[in-house]
């Protein structure tokens, strides 16, 4: 995967929020968004999720492997000695199924119990190979509170349920906002260890000004530089 952002910038009414945004993110790769709190790090991964329009320049999607097929587009076949890339451009509304994300502001089905939510998110997403619903709740420590409506949860343990169905679902880009948001020290080892375990092969963007939360980024993007 390959996500490419040419010239981009978002305003709300006559502000800009950012602009000229140039880069370049692709797989196996982790950045980090940073800035002030009220910079317009969210926005920039809202846009790049196509959450959010973008007021000017382009996003660039492109599958280069053949792993997750969702796309429609124009497959473009390139021949290297015996091997085979497909090359497949997706639109920013067919882009949403090739993304999850982990998000303060995204809201959890709190009449459902954690196994009915992760039922129901597994009929959009498929879940990555060899994790089922009883694996996943057993590796974010809730099987004591598989069966319970997640209105009765602590926020610590929504926020456990949110990157849940964040890290499994069968994706190549997670986006991750303020991810450590309401863990306790606990929580931020298990982000860790998620991090460490289901993240080697994707793209990982992680918007925050917590240093424990995109510590482990290799490539960093700070907002301030796209201020007008």
């Amino acid at each position: 995967m390959k996500i490419t952002l040419t010239n981009v910038g978002k305003r709300f009414n006559r502000d800009w929020i950012f602009r000229h945004v140039q880069y370049e993110f692709t797989n196996g790769h982790s950045y980090a968004i940073i800035g002030p709190n009220g910079s317009g790090k969210s926005t920039l991964l809202q846009v790049i999720a196509g959450a959010v329009a973008e007021s000017e320049g382009k996003i660039e999607y492109k599958m280069i492997d053949d792993r997750w097929p969702n796309s429609e587009a124009m497959p473009k076949t390139k021949h290297d000695h015996q091997s085979t890339t497909i090359d497949h451009r997706l639109t920013s509304e067919n882009f949403y199924q090739q993304i999850s994300i982990a998000a303060p502001y995204m809201e959890l089905i709190e009449e459902m119990t954690l196994t009915e939510f992760l039922q129901f998110h597994q009929t959009f997403k498929p879940f990555i190979t060899g994790m089922d619903i009883q694996k996943i709740i057993a590796e974010i420590g809730l099987e004591k509170s598989a069966h319970k409506q997640i209105r009765y949860y602590s926020s610590g343990m929504k926020q456990r349920a949110k990157l849940a169905q964040a890290f499994f679902s069968d994706v190549p880009v997670l986006l991750l906002d303020e991810p450590c948001t309401n863990l306790d020290e606990e929580g931020i080892a298990l982000y860790h260890q998620l991090i460490k375990n289901y993240c080697a092969n994707r793209i990982v963007i992680v918007s925050s000004n917590d240093e424990q939360e995109f510590g482990f980024c290799g490539k960093r993007v700070n907002i301030m530089d796209y201020k007008k």
